[in-house]
């Protein structure tokens, strides 16, 4: 009998498979179909420091037009951020309340600032863990890469200050040293790492000469990124590794933990295909290892890894030198 349970930032877990921050994670009725199906664990959809501030703005500017006042500017800011956070915390004491399945908050922060103290309420209202989604677009011509780098620990820091839960730091790969800083980053006391976030790309409507969202989901193809530098970094970190990005089925799953994931995150699918999916990329997991006559988790996972292929060097190799040359001996 095949078992899929696995240890995540020291939580037991029933399936390494985990429904990532989306929206099939913002309700208590939608996250009992999840634990329905199997999901390990949940990731809520993540409370947006950019989404708070964005909304005050916008309160303000509205106040302004309507009384030209400004005395109430701190209330508002109080107001705004309390209400936000009132309606998370709820969301995280009737999940706990209703699941037996770790509750994960999220926050998809920017910045260090005082809000971050919220955090704190976060794991009072009894999150198992905290991950936060932390993108800074290496944009601005005036901060350096050291600056912005300085802000995913000056972040990880001010955290460690509020909550005692386990804290997974969710990053992209825009670093010009990504080895470095995912090694640096495990070791700053952070309990997981998920590799990669993805985030929002522009396109153009050329017929309304508009700006609007491009490849809002991923696509299968994006699982190269995260199984290259997964299977690269596996046994070199200290913290565990949650793979994200391109999980459009049991079979890629099987692949991010060969290279060594401990967890899986899935968000796309869930829109493409429901939650009642999850069953389907457990049994294909299941039935894989069944195949191979593996029992658990643990048998497997991180066999193909860089430092326990035959050959570690395939994992650094940039260019198409063999598949090309392959081809075009064909034509």
């Amino acid at each position: 009998m095949t078992n899929l349970s696995c240890k995540y930032l020291g939580l037991e877990l029933k399936s390494p498979i985990i429904a990532a921050s989306s929206g099939f994670t913002d309700s208590v009725q939608k996250i009992i179909q999840l634990e329905k199906h199997g999901v390990g664990a949940v990731v809520l959809k993540s409370i947006f420091e950019e989404e708070i501030t964005h909304e005050y703005d916008k309160t303000i500017r509205d106040e302004q037009e309507k009384t030209g006042r400004e005395e109430f500017l701190d209330y508002l800011d109080v107001r705004i951020r309390q209400e936000n956070l009132e309606k998370y915390i709820n969301l995280i004491k009737q999940a706990k309340a209703e699941t037996n399945i770790p509750i994960i908050g999220s926050v998809n922060c920017t910045t260090a600032h005082e809000w971050i103290s919220f955090t704190k309420e976060i794991e009072s209202a009894g999150a198992d863990a905290l991950e936060l989604n932390v993108f800074v677009l290496p944009s601005n011509l005036r901060s350096s890469s050291e600056e912005n780098e300085r802000r995913y620990f000056e972040i990880v820091k001010a955290v460690k200050k509020q909550v005692n839960i386990p804290i997974v730091l969710k990053i992209s790969f825009y670093f010009s040293n990504l080895a470095q800083i995912i090694r640096d980053l495990s070791h700053t006391g952070i309990k997981g790492l998920v590799l990669f976030n993805r985030f929002y790309s522009p396109d153009y409507d050329i017929d309304k000469l508009e700006v609007v969202p491009s490849n809002v989901l991923s696509t299968a193809n994006e699982i190269s990124m995260p199984l290259r530098w997964i299977a690269m970094m596996s046994g070199r970190l200290g913290c565990d590794i949650s793979a994200s990005t391109g999980v459009a089925d049991g079979k890629s799953a099987i692949k991010l933990l060969l290279a060594g994931a401990d967890t899986v995150q899935v968000a796309s699918a869930l829109y493409r295909h429901g939650i009642g999916y999850m069953d389907i990329i457990h049994n294909e997991i299941r039935d894989w290892m069944e195949q191979q006559a593996f029992n658990s988790i643990d048998e497997f996972k991180g066999r193909l890894s860089q430092e326990k292929v035959d050959n570690p060097a395939v994992f650094e190799r940039v260019q198409f030198m063999k598949y090309f040359s392959d081809k075009e001996s064909i034509i």
